[in-house]
């Protein structure tokens, strides 16, 4: 599932303890998984603030199996254009064009699993 374009939902951690969700395309890195965001989103403020977040991932073919990742987040600039890239011809065939014509700053959100959970159905 990992490997695949499949969409996954990241869980980040509001000011107040709420969780906040979004959907997001993500890629394996050995270990890691990386997603993309942009500086000064609503996830990005959050994951600054408190690294721990969760991953889940399912197919959209079977969606009672899933994996979910339980980890840490670091973040960088570098590469960040390259990831969206990347992500969107996994997806969707074609070059990310979202940013084009904005300020965006794109960041690379590497998550090292501590807990992995897995269900195949």
């Amino acid at each position: 599932m990992l490997d695949d374009p499949e969409f996954a939902v990241i869980s980040t951690n509001l000011p107040n303890g709420f969780p906040q969700q979004s959907v997001v395309w993500v890629a394996r890195d050995g270990n890691d998984l990386l997603v993309s965001t942009i500086k000064g989103r609503r996830k990005y403020d959050n994951m600054l603030r408190d690294p721990r977040v969760s991953v889940l991932v399912y197919p959209k073919d079977n969606p009672y199996s899933y994996v979910e990742v339980r980890g840490t987040v670091s973040m960088t600039e570098e590469g960040g254009r390259e990831l969206i890239d990347r992500l969107s011809h996994e997806y969707t065939g074609g070059r990310y064009a979202g940013d084009d014509g904005t300020d965006n700053v794109r960041v690379v959100c590497r998550i090292t699993p501590e807990k992995v959970v897995t269900r195949l159905h």
